[in-house]
């Protein structure tokens, strides 16, 4: 993800997380810590066959610690693969950053994001009460432990950082 990825990515955000949406100035904070010998963030964008953006996720790396700070998909490539695709360069993110472990929150009642995360071998570890505001929804928290055995990429869409 680079700076002119910001205004698509709000578009994005907006749409599908409009209670708790990230503002410009989260995702240039992130991006800050994105780049160069101390870059402690890894944040990529898809595109499809037209250049139009159609998914974006996040890392931050702290010692042997990963967490997934976003990860989204445009509703028209649910079930594509989009989401996998997006995940599987997180982790990978995760081992260059060797890291040990990865964690994530995720809405309760988003299950279609909770099995995909099942699929990579996440499991939860606990609840986040209130976490997702202003809607007070909690925050299933998952753990995923050697990022490193890593499903292969889904094939059909370019990802880049």
């Amino acid at each position: 993800m680079r700076w002119w990825d910001i205004q698509p990515v709000l578009e994005l955000e907006h749409d599908l997380f409009p209670e708790d949406a990230w503002s410009a100035g989260m995702f240039w904070s992130e991006l800050a810590h994105a780049r160069g010998p101390r870059a402690a963030r890894h944040y990529v964008v898809a595109e499809d066959p037209d250049g139009r953006l159609v998914g974006y996720a996040g890392l931050a790396a702290s010692a042997d610690l990963a967490d997934v700070q976003t990860i989204a998909a445009a509703r028209d490539t649910w079930g594509s693969g989009l989401g996998a695709r997006l995940l599987t360069d997180l982790l990978q993110a995760a081992t260059d950053f060797e890291c040990a472990e990865v964690l994530l929150e995720v809405r309760v009642d988003n299950t279609r994001a909770q099995r995909l995360y099942e699929r990579f071998g996440f499991e939860p570890i606990g609840f986040r009460r209130g976490y997702y505001q202003p809607g007070n929804v909690d925050a299933l928290v998952m753990r995923r432990a050697d990022p490193a055995s890593t499903p292969g990429p889904v094939q059909g869409t370019e990802t880049h950082g």
